[in-house]
């Protein structure tokens, strides 16, 4: 019975994850789609450059707050449950409120960087940050809880009503402003925060009195993670920024569109991370660090799976999707994508290794390997940039996911005792299994038992 409720845990969490991170990348391509078509590649790049700040500030906050809270709900005893629900909230809010002043008060200096234009987004995002409070804490909930169908609704409505908004605005003929767009964006976290607490509404158990010893507990937690969130993202969006301060922020437009479709990647790796952080602590409680190896190996192997067959798909039709999707003045972005789209060979090793450092309570060590990168990828993309202009950035962030792809597998080969031909042993695992499962179900369709073969030989002349 516990075999079949692991493997009804795998599917479904899996698919309202894949599903969730799925539709939150096809209504981002619908935007884009829409942006790169009425907007300017200057006034695109101040646009992307904003959802830059944004992320960073969304990411940090999930960091600091949500692996901690999910660790604790997931390990200690039911009934501090209601203490470490407040003590997240509080510093949840405590945060919220922290980034509004921070984001009114770095709102200039972003415009002096990279244009003025930049700066009523960023002080209409204060307001955003405070409304998705209620949003993430209810997601974290569902999360720790292993229930995943509130965190797809949540995500999924604010992501598609955004689109949806805009969509109109396209088809209707009407004029699209940057400042529209961000104030858009309030809404969105209203409905995405009322559906998140409609759904964790049975989960959320709060004391009476706020326990500023799980306050601590939380922070002490947190703070590798938040570092070392905010370094992954630093790391992932520094040649974004080197470009808008180098070159131009039409230069940024150009390099986003390449990362956007090289974030592709991250559906299937982050979808799986989703599930596999709260299953990996419970699993280090069980089985200790042997079990939590399997599963890095596993996951990791399951993701390059998925993620083979698309960049072989990218290599070899590159102007067919770059047309599609920003058409034809974007055809230059080719051999950006082309080197881009290598970064998904390296992100699901350095992503689940995140995943399970923090799940074995390890999250300094994970900080200090991002933030070891996020450093190195400065100092590359400065001098490549330099060199070799816009393709530069892709050069320079692909040298440094290899040079953290070495360090990372030596890392866990020393903590877990990680193989990395395992990850492969289990890829190709995967691919033979999928086969088998085409296979027998293509044998099922077309060879069907034949009915009158189950009757006795005499039995339709009685």
């Amino acid at each position: 019975m516990q075999k079949d409720n692991t493997k009804s845990y795998w599917l479904i969490s899996g698919l309202y994850a894949f599903f969730e991170k799925g539709a939150s990348y096809l209504f981002g391509f619908g935007s884009v789609f829409i942006l790169f078509r009425v907007l300017d590649k200057d006034t695109a790049g101040v646009w992307f450059l904003f959802l830059m700040v944004a992320s960073f500030l969304e990411v940090s906050r999930m960091g600091l707050i949500q692996n901690g809270l999910i660790k604790f709900l997931s390990s200690e005893d039911k009934s501090e449950h209601g203490k470490i629900s407040t003590a997240a909230f509080c510093l949840n809010l405590g945060v919220a409120l922290i980034f509004a002043v921070f984001l009114l008060i770095f709102a200039p200096f972003c415009g002096e960087i990279w244009d003025p234009s930049i700066i009523p987004l960023i002080r209409i995002y204060a307001i955003t940050t405070l409304v998705l409070t209620p949003m993430y804490h209810s997601n974290f909930i569902l999360q720790a809880n292993l229930s995943f169908r509130g965190i797809f609704m949540s995500n999924t409505f604010r992501q598609g009503l955004f689109f949806l908004l805009l969509l109109f605005l396209w088809l209707t003929g009407r004029s699209i402003e940057l400042v529209q767009l961000a104030q858009f964006q309030i809404l969105t976290a209203i409905v995405g925060s009322i559906i998140a607490v409609i759904y964790a509404w049975s989960f959320l158990d709060f004391a009476k009195i706020i326990d500023r010893s799980w306050i601590k507990k939380l922070l002490n937690f947190g703070k590798y993670a938040v570092s070392t969130n905010l370094s992954m993202q630093l790391y992932k969006n520094m040649d974004q920024m080197m470009l808008g301060g180098m070159i131009s922020t039409a230069s940024v437009a150009i390099y986003n569109l390449a990362i956007r479709i090289t974030n592709l990647m991250e559906v299937p790796t982050f979808s799986v991370a989703a599930v596999v952080f709260p299953k990996s602590a419970r699993e280090m409680v069980l089985n200790g660090k042997a079990g939590v190896k399997k599963m890095y190996e596993q996951s990791v192997g399951a993701i390059l799976a998925l993620l083979i067959p698309i960049i072989l798909f990218v290599e070899f039709f590159p102007e067919i999707i770059i047309l599609i999707i920003a058409g034809e003045e974007y055809l230059p972005t080719v051999p950006l994508l082309r080197l881009t789209i290598l970064f998904g060979l390296f992100l699901p090793f350095g992503s689940q290794m995140g995943t399970v450092l923090d799940s074995i309570g390890k999250p300094n060590i994970n900080f200090y390997c991002t933030g070891f990168g996020f450093l190195l990828n400065i100092v590359f993309n400065y001098l490549f940039i330099s060199w070799m202009g816009i393709m530069g950035a892709a050069y320079g962030t692909l040298l440094t996911y290899f040079i953290q792809f070495i360090i990372t597998q030596i890392i866990l080969y020393k903590i877990l005792d990680v193989r990395t031909l395992n990850v492969f042993k289990y890829m190709w695992e995967f691919y033979q299994k999928g086969f088998e499962l085409v296979k027998n179900k293509f044998n099922h369709f077309f060879h069907k038992p034949n009915i009158a073969s189950n009757f006795p030989p005499n039995q339709g002349k009685n």
